[in-house]
């Protein structure tokens, strides 16, 4: 049985910073790119990084460019997104996913396990 398990969200003003754990069980993290999406009521998920299996290809959502960090440790199956100055509109559920390249290509990934997400509340 394949789990994500996200962690370190949290309640923190603007400009401060939070960093999220996403651990991994019951499939081969090393083998698999992971993401992190946010999700806010009423509004689209959001994507807002990936990283590919190796940690070398990291791709980031235009909102949170040269403030948010994707890395991964493939020793603990755990991958985390450091975020700092953190807006109000950084508010949201945020879950991680795992996949694998995009046969039709259409995407970069295919997401095909998610976790169940962590809140973030920023406040001004």
């Amino acid at each position: 049985q394949v789990q994500l398990v996200e962690s370190g969200g949290g309640s923190v003003q603007a400009g401060k910073s939070l960093t999220l754990s996403c651990v991994v069980s019951g499939r081969s993290f090393r083998v698999f790119a992971m993401a992190w999406f946010r999700h806010t009521p009423g509004q689209d998920r959001e994507f807002v990084a990936d990283i590919s299996w190796d940690g070398a290809i990291t791709t980031y959502g235009d909102p949170v460019k040269g403030r948010f960090a994707i890395s991964r440790d493939n020793s603990k199956s755990t991958l985390y997104l450091q975020m700092d100055n953190l807006k109000v509109e950084d508010t949201g559920m945020y879950a991680c996913a795992s996949g694998y390249p995009d046969p039709s290509k259409v995407s970069r990934y295919t997401w095909d396990y998610w976790g169940r997400g962590t809140q973030v509340s920023v406040f001004s």
